[in-house]
Parts: structure tokens; C-alpha cells; sequence
């Protein structure tokens, strides 16, 4: 009778499975950090395993989902995690457009109290103008009067 030697292809089932599914925890990491889009193909192709291998391992499966669902939501890809802005830099980011935000409305409200200063004073130098005020010869008038002959020009008085 032979002795049984189970126990030996039970612990290399066991160790080829371990193996394999560090591979492919190792492809999604990659994939993660990389910022390549996540699918099973993908996933299955850069672990060396089969896609129907990776339906049956729930937490792989569930996890190679998540990722998918989060690359097609962000506009324009993924972003690799090195690129993605912690929520204190985003933070301080949204500091410091409100503050220039703030700087440019004050700014125009001091712009517009000036505006309108300089047409007050315009309007009350239009009101103290005399009634007949001299008139004002353009270069147009000078140049078409230069052309007539002498004896047909008037001179303003």
C-alpha cells in the first residue's frame, strides 16, 4: 500500500494560490499607482492569471470594481496617488482663492467709487462752462478750408 501524500499536494495547492493571489494583488497596486485604468483584463494580464480566476476571489473582484468605478468618474483618467492633492492642500488651495476673491471685490468697489467720482467732477465742470463756449476747429475743417481759394474762405470769428 502507498502512503499518502496528500498533505503535500494540498500545502502546494495552497502555496500556488497564496503566490497568485499576491501577484495579483501586487498588479492592482501597480495599476493604482500608476494610474492606468483598472479592468480585469488589465489585471489579469500583468499578474500572469486568468480573468475567470479573478471573478471567483470576492475581495479581488470587489476591489478591481471600485477602482474601475473611480477611473470612470474622474474626468480625463485616473490620477496617479502620488498626483492626488491631500484634503489639507486642497484646503489651503480654497483659502487662498477665497482671499483673492475677497481682493478683487474690493478692489472693484474701490474702482467704481473712483469711476464715479471722475464723472461727478466731469458733470460739474460741464455745468460751470460758459453758455457760447469758443468754438473748436478740427484738423478736418483746417484742412478742408486750406484748400479752398482765398477768397471763398471764412474765417471763424
Amino acid at each position: 500500500m502507498r502512503a499518502d501524500n496528500t498533505r503535500h499536494i494540498v500545502a502546494a495547492a495552497r502555496h500556488r494560490h497564496e503566490y497568485t493571489r499576491a501577484k495579483a494583488v501586487q498588479a492592482l497596486r501597480e495599476a493604482e499607482k500608476s494610474g492606468t485604468p483598472v479592468t480585469f483584463d488589465a489585471v489579469a494580464t500583468a499578474a500572469g492569471v486568468s480573468r475567470s480566476w479573478l471573478y471567483t476571489q470576492p475581495d479581488l473582484r470587489a476591489e478591481i470594481e471600485r477602482l474601475r468605478a473611480a477611473s470612470q468618474r474622474a474626468p480625463g483618467g485616473p490620477v496617479p496617488i502620488r498626483q492626488r492633492a491631500s484634503d489639507a492642500s486642497l484646503l489651503r488651495r480654497l483659502e487662498a482663492a477665497s482671499t483673492h476673491s475677497r481682493q478683487l471685490a474690493e478692489e472693484n468697489h474701490r474702482l467704481r467709487d473712483q469711476l464715479a467720482r471722475a464723472l461727478g467732477e466731469q458733470r460739474s465742470a460741464r455745468s460751470l462752462e460758459p453758455a457760447n463756449p469758443p468754438a473748436v476747429v478740427s484738423a478736418r475743417q483746417r484742412s478742408a478750408r486750406a484748400e479752398q481759394p482765398p477768397e471763398q474762405r471764412q474765417e471763424p470769428c
